[in-house]
């Protein structure tokens, strides 16, 4: 896994970002909150990751998003003593690969087997929903080769299939109602009764305007 800080001012409050199968910092880069320090993990292909480098903090708020959900929760079990004051989920599940409460596994067999340049541009361009978001997208996407993306999925499903469910406790979940990714339906079934706050907003699954403003409401 990579841990990338986008800003680090020496702050006390720590935003610690996940983000989803694929990414790397770019499309999150022009995001700057204001007296935070901003650190983005991606990069699945392994959940190794350095809590070191967090020791500085009073204070961290987590925030993950599609795949980055189950990264986070299989990680955050492992560090009970980070001090979290808060923990969101974004159009992610704790089950990414599930006939209910995530990505069905023919879907996701499916893409993983068929990934090319041509089947990713489909992929970014039902993730981003319409026309207008996928086009800016393509402005921020990220700079990592189809072949690494396809590592990335290999290894999310095995060590999904492999390791123990995690009993992380989100405290929010956010829905997107458009999300062609993680369906609208298998994110309520995968977080009813499992969060303080379980909401819905209109969005697609990716949407810059969607982490901007899931940032600005924190103190």
């Amino acid at each position: 896994m990579k841990q990338y800080f986008i800003i680090k001012n020496n702050q006390k409050h720590l935003l610690l970002f996940f983000a989803g199968w694929g990414m790397d910092a770019t499309p999150f880069l022009q995001i700057h909150p204001t007296d935070k320090d901003w650190m983005i993990c991606y990069d699945y292909r392994s959940l190794e990751f350095d809590a070191d480098i967090l020791q500085e903090y009073s204070e961290i708020t987590l925030i993950a998003w599609s795949m980055g959900v189950w990264a986070a929760s299989q990680i955050m079990k492992q560090y009970p003593s980070l001090p979290l004051s808060q923990s969101i989920a974004i159009n992610g599940t704790l089950s990414p690969i599930h006939e209910t409460k995530g990505i069905t596994p023919t879907i996701f067999e499916g893409t993983l087997q068929g990934l090319n340049e041509q089947s990713l541009q489909k992929f970014q361009r039902r993730m981003c929903g319409s026309a207008a978001d996928y086009k800016a997208f393509q402005t921020v996407a990220p700079q990592r080769p189809v072949e690494e993306l396809k590592e990335e999925l290999a290894a999310i499903q095995k060590q999904y299939l492999s390791l123990p469910p995690s009993d992380f406790a989100w405290q929010r979940a956010i829905i997107g109602k458009s999300d062609r990714i993680f369906l609208p339906d298998s994110q309520w079934l995968a977080w009813r009764n499992k969060v303080d706050s379980l909401e819905y907003i209109e969005a697609a699954h990716y949407q810059q305007d969607l982490f901007d403003n899931v940032i600005m409401q924190i103190n």
